[in-house]
C-alpha cells in the first residue's frame, strides 16, 4: 500500500492532522515516561513479577488508540502503553495494577499486563499470543446480533504471534465472518530471542492477510505519521463495511523482552538499521521542521509529563496495600468491588489527560 503524502492535503485536513500528530505524540511520551518509571521500580524491587516494556512500537499502538471511538473494542498487548492511554486508560489506573493497589481496575488480582474495563471496550489481555483476537471477535459478533451499527475492534499482536494456531484461526474467523476486525502486527524482529528469518519462511507478514480474505496494509513503525495514516484508514474501512484488515508495521523492540532480559542478541546492524529508529524521536523531529512545536514546547511538555507521573506514583504508593483476609472474593463486576469513589477519580483523570501543553 502506498502511504499517502503528508505535504499534499487540504488546509483543512492539514490542520486536523496537525492537531490528531500533537495529540497522538503526547500519548507516545507519557507511555515512554512510564516505562521508564516502570523499568525503574522493578530494578528497585518494587514491582513484581513481569516488567514489559513498549519502546519503539510507541507510534504503531498510539496510532490505533486515537483513532478509536467509544463503542470500539480494543485488545492491546504488553507493550501498547501508548495505545491504552490514547483509548481512555489513565496513568493512575496503569500505575495501580503495576504496584498492586486495590484501587485498580484488576483490584491487586492480577498481573500487570492483564489489566483492562471491559465496560469501556479495553480488554484485559490473555497471556497466551493469539488468544484475544478470536474474543474480539465475539465480541463484534454479539454486536452484530444486537444490531449495535459503526463500531470496530482492534487486536495486536507481535510478530511471534503470528506463529500460532489462534492468530490463524481467529483470522479465518473474522474472514468468513467479515468482521470489523484490525489486525495489528508489530513486526518487532524478534519473537523474544528468535530472529523473523528463524519464525517464518514468507517474505513478508503482510502476504498471509491474502489466504483469509482480509486487506494488508504495510507501514514504517517508526514513523508516527505514516502509522496515523494507515492505520487510521484500515479502521475507516472496516468501520464502513470493507472487512478485516491486516496492518503489519516493520520496527524494533528498543529493549528486552523483558526487563529480565538483556537483548544482547539484537546486533548493532539491526539498531543501525532503519527499523531501528526511535519512533519517539522521530516524531519530535518531525514536529520541530513542520514547525508544529517549538523546542521549548516540547522541554515544556516533557517536564508536564514527568511531574504527573511522579505525582501519580506518589498517590499510589501512599494508597493502602490489598489485605487478603478481608478480601471479598467476588467477581469484579458485582456490586460488593465497585467503588464509586475511585471510579470518580479515575473519570476526573481521564477527562484531565489531555490538558497539557
Amino acid at each position: 500500500m502506498v502511504q499517502p503524502s503528508l505535504n499534499h492535503q487540504p488546509a483543512a485536513a492539514a490542520t486536523a492532522f496537525q492537531e490528531l500528530y500533537r495529540k497522538a505524540f503526547r500519548f507516545m511520551l507519557l507511555a515512554r515516561v512510564l516505562d521508564d518509571k516502570y523499568a525503574s521500580l522493578y530494578r528497585g524491587g518494587k514491582i513484581y513479577g513481569g516488567c514489559f516494556l513498549g519502546r519503539g512500537q510507541e507510534a504503531f499502538s498510539v496510532a490505533a488508540g486515537v483513532n478509536l471511538r467509544p463503542g470500539d473494542v480494543f485488545a492491546p498487548l504488553v507493550r501498547d502503553a501508548a495505545g491504552r492511554l490514547a483509548f481512555g486508560e489513565t496513568p493512575l489506573e496503569a500505575v495501580r495494577t503495576y504496584l498492586g493497589s486495590p484501587l485498580g481496575p484488576m483490584r491487586a488480582r492480577d498481573g500487570n499486563v492483564h489489566r483492562g474495563r471491559v465496560e469501556q471496550g479495553l480488554l484485559p489481555m490473555i497471556s497466551h499470543l493469539g488468544a484475544m483476537i478470536s474474543v474480539v471477535n465475539g465480541v463484534l459478533l454479539a454486536r452484530r446480533m444486537k444490531g449495535v451499527p459503526g463500531c470496530v475492534g482492534v487486536a495486536c499482536l507481535g510478530d511471534g504471534g503470528t506463529s500460532t494456531g489462534a492468530f490463524h484461526e481467529a483470522l479465518n474467523q473474522a474472514g468468513v465472518e467479515r468482521l470489523p476486525l484490525v489486525m495489528l502486527v508489530a513486526n518487532n524482529q524478534f519473537a523474544y530471542s528468535t530472529p523473523n528469518t528463524r519464525e517464518f519462511a514468507c517474505d513478508d507478514l503482510a502476504l498471509r492477510a491474502q489466504g483469509y480474505g482480509l486487506a494488508a496494509h504495510r507501514v514504517d513503525g517508526t514513523d508516527l505519521g505514516a502509522c496515523l495514516q494507515v492505520v487510521g484508514n484500515a479502521l475507516a474501512v472496516a468501520r464502513e463495511g470493507g472487512g478485516p484488515q491486516l496492518v503489519v508495521a516493520q520496527l524494533l523492540r528498543m529493549c528486552g523482552h523483558g526487563e529480565h532480559d538483556d537483548a544482547s542478541y539484537i546486533g548493532p546492524d539491526v539498531k543501525q538499521s532503519p527499523v531501528g529508529r526511535d519512533c519517539l524521536r522521530v516524531a519530535e523531529e518531525t514536529l520541530l521542521k513542520n514547525g508544529w512545536a517549538d523546542l521549548a514546547e516540547l522541554e515544556s511538555l516533557r517536564a508536564e509529563v514527568v511531574q504527573r507521573v511522579e505525582e501519580t506514583l506518589a498517590t499510589v504508593q501512599r494508597e493502602t496495600p490489598p489485605d487478603p483476609y478481608r478480601e471479598e472474593w467476588a467477581a469484579i463486576s458485582t456490586g460488593a468491588l465497585l467503588d464509586t469513589q475511585a471510579e470518580a477519580v479515575v473519570a476526573v483523570e481521564r477527562r484531565g489527560l489531555l490538558d497539557l501543553p
